[in-house]
């Protein structure tokens, strides 16, 4: 169980630290603000009711409850995920940021049907949608596990 808690002590973190960045974006910037900081930059208070980048963000509202749903069912998966590989570091790390990510969004589509993005980065006609702590901590675990089964294939071969 102690390997366990360290994994769920790191999704915390990236819970506070998500809800932290959110709170101070809300009460900086008015809805639609954008401050820019550098020329590929920019803060800005946005509202995302699709997924991650605004995947069905255009959809009449059905969305909420539907990712609502898969947050909570891959949160039980991945705790138990974790509890089964509590020995597996860089499998654990990645799922722990993933778990971490999915309920910090989690928490933003239960309380405001939305979630809150402030990441803006643009560059010469290209723009990103905004993304915030939670999409981060999402896309850097998966690309753990992508790196982690690629590491293990490379030493079950060798």
């Amino acid at each position: 169980m102690p390997k366990l808690t360290r994994w769920l002590f790191l999704s915390l973190a990236v819970i506070v630290l998500d809800q932290l960045t959110k709170f101070w974006i809300a009460g900086a910037f008015h809805y639609g603000e954008i401050s820019s900081l550098l020329p590929f930059f920019s803060l800005v208070h946005a509202h995302n009711t699709g997924a991650a980048f605004s995947f069905l963000a255009g959809e009449a509202g059905w969305q909420r409850f539907f990712f609502i749903g898969i947050a909570l069912a891959a949160s039980v998966l991945i705790v138990y995920l974790l509890r089964k590989h509590a020995a597996e570091r860089w499998f654990c790390l990645a799922l722990s940021l993933i778990l971490g990510g999915a309920l910090g969004n989690l928490i933003d589509r239960v309380r405001f049907g939305y979630v809150i993005d402030f990441l803006d980065f643009y560059y010469a006609g290209w723009h990103f949608p905004a993304f915030n702590v939670a999409d981060s901590a999402i896309t850097v675990g998966a690309a753990l596990l992508i790196l982690d089964s690629l590491r293990k294939k490379e030493n079950t071969t060798a």
